[in-house]
């Protein structure tokens, strides 16, 4: 493979796309090369203490960058030669086969939409992340491609999401459920209850009814579907929750046994560890004739490093052929 990285878009651009890079040399095969995509002295600053990175690492220049508070669109349309519009027009001539970003996620979002298209028949495109449960991971999506949804749209993450948990996650045949404000079949507003009818007459989606966000880490479910504005919220919300309520453990219990606190602190780290992004890599923008895979800003060189190894998974299982065969079935199926 040839996976290309927005090495201009994170917090802290492009020293971790750079460091990411070199760490990820052991998940590559003899083959494999990785582009680093953005400012190319910038970037060569960051790769000048390892003597052997063009044995696996190429730059391919690009002047502008696209920031976090630009209006996507507008953004792509002035800024012809930002990281994010050449790494798509990459993927789209076949230059790269994936792409990876932290940049700005609307614009992410809009580029791989207008370069690669979208798969046959996905109506939206759809971000889904892996959460982790000690139930096992929860597929939930979508965290942030689109905030204004249709039914059509949110039945479809659901075939989506169900693929990505059952073909990279491993989970054998997914149960599906929707984000609601209660499990009572009338409960929601207008858009979530005629997603559960969709849901619920589709044969080829094992659908277990409403949840509510506490139930994600219930195992009552393995994918979670919902529009981009709440599951964006309901990802943070997780994020700020897991940091908050482990540093107040390790407060309390430094004040209860300060002699153990070395191990308090490694058993604090060992949790986070467990809810960090980093370890997670990216999420995958499901439905779009391409591999792109969308990174949290804040990543550091792991973050990029796994989302290369998130990449090549995707690749490995086919998981876009299998939306497309899917969807194809689940249609014939309703239609028929």
């Amino acid at each position: 493979m040839r996976i290309g990285i927005d090495a201009m878009g994170g917090d802290r651009a492009p020293v971790e796309e750079a460091k990411g890079a070199l760490a990820a040399r052991m998940l590559l095969g003899k083959e494999d090369r990785i582009v680093l995509i953005g400012r190319e002295p910038a970037i060569r600053e960051q790769l000048r203490h390892a003597a052997d990175w063009r044995d696996f690492i190429e730059i391919r220049h690009a002047e502008q960058v696209i920031l976090m508070d630009d209006p996507p669109v507008e953004a792509l349309r002035t800024k012809l030669d930002s990281s994010i519009t050449v790494m798509a027009r990459m993927q789209k001539e076949g230059l790269i086969d994936a792409c990876i970003s932290a940049g700005n996620t609307g614009a992410c979002v809009a580029a791989a939409t207008m370069h690669l298209r979208r798969l046959r028949g996905v109506h939206r495109p759809g971000i889904a992340v892996v959460v982790p449960t000690l139930s096992g991971p929860v597929a939930l999506c979508d965290v942030g491609a689109n905030v204004d949804c249709r039914p059509q749209h949110l039945h479809q993450y659901g075939v989506m999401a169900s693929v990505y948990a059952n073909v990279v996650c491993g989970v054998q045949n997914p149960r599906v459920a929707l984000l609601n404000i209660g499990a009572e079949d009338a409960k929601g507003n207008e858009l979530v209850k005629r997603t559960r009818q969709l849901l619920k007459e589709d044969p080829g989606v094992r659908f277990v009814g409403n949840v509510e966000s506490r139930d994600l880490f219930r195992g009552v479910c393995d994918v979670v579907v919902c529009e981009g504005f709440v599951g964006n919220v309901v990802l943070k919300l997780i994020e700020g929750m897991a940091e908050g309520v482990i540093r107040t453990m390790v407060e309390e219990l430094t004040r209860s046994a300060p002699s153990q606190l070395d191990a308090i602190k490694e058993t604090a780290r060992s949790i986070m560890m467990k809810f960090d992004f980093n370890e997670y890599g990216g999420a995958p923008l499901l439905g779009v004739d391409g591999i792109c895979i969308i990174c949290h800003g804040a990543s550091d060189y792991r973050g990029f490093k796994n989302a290369i190894g998130v990449a090549m998974d995707f690749s490995k299982h086919h998981v876009n052929e299998r939306i497309t065969q899917l969807l194809s079935h689940h249609q014939g199926l309703v239609n028929g």
